[in-house]
C-alpha cells in the first residue's frame, strides 16, 4: 500500500478496538509499519532493500516456529508478534503476503514498471491490502466466505482510493499506479501531469481517467460495505467508519474535479460530524 501510511487502517490504540485485542493489532501495525520502512524508507538500493525483507521473513518463519527472535534489529517488533501469533492463532498466509507486496514494491520501483491493466493493480491489492482487513477478521472469529469477500473488496478499495488521493506525490516520486492501458485509452501523457499547466486537452483526458478510476474504488467500496451492517458491535462500527472515511474522500476528489495531480484531498477535524452522520445512517 503505497503512499501515506497504509497502515493507519489498523485501529491502534482505538476506543472501538476492545483492550484484549489492542496488543495484538498493535504489534500487527508495527510488523508491516517496519517492512513497509525497509520497502520505501532511506537510500538503500533494491537488492539491500530484497536482503532486508529477506532477513525480514526470516524472523516472522521464527515467530511462526514459536522461536524467539534471533535479528536484534527488529527483536521488539517479532518478541510482539510472536506473542500475537501465539495468543490469538494468527494465520502465516496474510502475514507472508505482505511481504509478498513489498518485495513487489521495491522490484516495480527499480524497474520502473508500471501496471498493465485494473486487474494487475487488484492483484497487488489482493497482496498490499486485502490481508490487513483477513488478520481484523480473524482476531474477531470472523471466517466465512463472504465476509471475507467483502472484506476484500473494502481493503482494494481503500487502497485504490490512497493511490487517487495521492497521485500528484506518487508522480513526483516517479512512480504511480494509473493503469497503463486506461492511460493509453483515454490518451494521458503522464509527463504532461508533472507541469503546471499540462493543457485543456490532456487535463480533460486525466480528468476522465481518474473519474473512471475513482469509480471502480467507489463500486469497490459499496460493494464491501454491507459488511460494515452486518458485523455487530465494536468491529461493525469501526468499519463502518473506515468504508465512510474512504467515501468521504472519493466525494473531495470529485468536488476537485478529479484533479490529484494538482491537489491532495484530505479529510480533517472539520468532517468528523459528517462522517459519524453518515456512520450512524449506513443501511443494509
Amino acid at each position: 500500500m503505497q503512499g501515506v501510511d497504509h497502515y493507519e487502517n489498523f485501529p491502534v490504540a482505538s476506543w472501538l478496538c476492545p483492550a484484549r485485542l489492542r496488543p495484538t493489532v498493535t504489534a500487527l501495525y508495527h510488523y508491516a509499519r517496519t517492512a513497509d520502512d525497509i520497502a520505501d524508507e532511506g537510500a538503500a538500493s533494491a537488492d539491500q532493500r530484497l536482503a532486508e525483507l529477506a532477513a525480514y521473513r526470516a524472523e516472522l518463519e521464527r515467530a511462526l516456529a514459536g522461536q524467539p527472535p534471533a535479528d536484534p534489529r527488529w527483536s521488539g517488533q517479532f518478541a510482539a508478534l510472536a506473542r500475537a501469533i501465539a495468543a490469538q492463532r494468527l494465520p502465516a498466509k496474510p502475514l507472508h503476503e505482505l511481504l509478498d507486496a513489498f518485495e513487489q514494491d521495491v522490484r516495480y520501483t527499480a524497474a520502473n514498471t508500471r501496471y498493465a491493466d485494473c486487474a494487475a493493480l487488484l492483484d497487488y491489492c489482493s497482496r498490499s491490502a486485502d490481508p490487513v482487513g483477513r488478520l481484523l477478521l480473524h482476531l474477531y472469529g470472523v471466517q466465512d466466505a463472504p465476509s471475507l469477500r467483502q472484506s476484500d473488496a473494502i481493503c482494494s478499495a481503500l487502497q485504490l482510493i490512497n493511490f487517487w488521493q495521492d497521485l500528484g506525490l506518487d508522480l513526483q516520486r516517479g512512480r504511480h499506479y494509473l493503469p497503463l492501458d486506461r492511460l493509453a485509452r483515454h490518451g494521458v501523457d503522464e509527463a504532461a501531469l508533472l507541469q503546471a499547466d499540462p493543457g485543456p486537452q490532456q487535463e480533460a483526458a486525466a480528468r476522465a481517467l481518474l473519474a473512471e478510476l475513482t469509480q471502480q474504488a467507489r463500486a469497490l467500496m459499496q460493494a464491501g460495505a454491507p459488511l460494515a451492517i452486518r458485523l455487530p458491535g465494536r468491529l461493525g462500527w469501526e468499519l463502518r467508519l473506515v468504508v465512510q472515511g474512504g467515501l468521504l474522500i472519493l466525494d473531495k476528489i470529485e468536488r476537485l474535479q478529479h484533479r490529484t495531480w494538482r491537489h491532495r484531498p484530505k479529510l480533517g477535524a472539520a468532517d468528523l460530524p459528517r462522517l459519524l452522520w453518515r456512520a450512524l445512517r449506513m443501511r443494509a
